[in-house]
């Protein structure tokens, strides 16, 4: 008899002990706590002010488009060092095995509940997404093959803007994808953009901002050049929210702010209003 109790006992104890071990994240928003897997669950979106945090390449992959309908384009383009930058071969390749990445950016085609289209997914993870002249090709070669196949195109920004470990190669890449863009909606493209945290520099000055149709996640950072970089030039105090999604809808800039549980929906809905209805069986 006492030795079954001294098993709740036990167990009870042990349980407690096991709540408090678990991994928690806390938010960068609202500095709350919460558990790590509760946060994963919520395909890494803060329950307490819905805080969206960045997601990986795969992990954005997995909740946006049809089970195994992902076909990478341009999957083995690596940078060169174009300008000779110290170290920069080297921190390239140790990003490579550290995120399984070759670069900030993947492309490929897809289906959104049956509808096609072609993907590009910048990871914040890779340099904080910046754009190289490996990102600007693979931009430019995903929307000469969505314009070539009459596929409409859904980037994910997520980029820091240029890569100055590029020098002017990097910049290149701006007027590169831009016209790679113009050239898919003068075929009549379809061109999503969907914002996430961050999006700003020279990608927000290029492809980011030239979408038919411009969502972002709710409180994401959006912009050019960082607060204190503007505030010191227009010797002016910018308001608390400048620079968030929210406050870019209000001004215009953004079309939607779409929260991640929604984006697959929201997705699929845009392509078929658009005429690019599911091919096959949805999944």
């Amino acid at each position: 008899m006492f030795e079954d109790f001294f098993k709740v006992v036990k167990k009870r104890f042990n349980d407690g002990n096991d709540e408090e071990e678990r991994e928690t994240f806390k938010c960068p928003r609202c500095q709350s706590s919460v558990l790590l897997e509760r946060y994963e669950e919520l395909h890494k979106v803060c329950p307490n002010c819905n805080y969206h945090g960045r997601l990986s390449v795969s992990e954005r992959i997995e909740i946006t488009v049809d089970r195994d309908s992902f076909k990478e384009l341009d999957s083995e383009m690596i940078s060169g060092n174009p300008i000779d930058f110290p170290k920069y071969a080297e921190k390239q390749q140790e990003l490579r095995e550290k995120t399984g990445l070759k670069d900030s950016v993947v492309t490929g085609t897809a289906t959104i509940k049956g509808s096609p289209a072609v993907i590009g997914i910048m990871d914040s993870h890779y340099m904080m997404g910046s754009m190289g002249s490996v990102a600007g090709e693979k931009i430019t070669r995903a929307f000469e093959y969505a314009t070539e196949n009459s596929l409409p195109v859904i980037m994910f920004t997520a980029s820091g803007g240029a890569r100055m470990q590029e020098g002017i190669v990097s910049l290149m890449q701006m007027a590169k994808t831009s016209g790679a863009v113009k050239l898919h909606s003068d075929n009549g493209g379809l061109y999503i953009t969907v914002m996430t945290d961050p999006t700003t520099g020279g990608v927000t000055a290029s492809f980011a901002s030239l979408g038919d149709i411009i969502i972002a996640e709710p409180k994401v950072l959006i912009g050019f050049a960082g607060r204190r970089v503007i505030e010191s030039t227009i010797k002016q105090k910018l308001p608390d929210d400048f620079q968030l999604a929210e406050f870019q809808y209000e001004k215009g800039f953004v079309d939607m702010i779409v929260e991640r549980r929604k984006m697959r929906s929201t997705l699929s809905h845009l392509l078929k209003l658009h005429g690019y209805y599911p091919q096959e069986k949805e999944v």
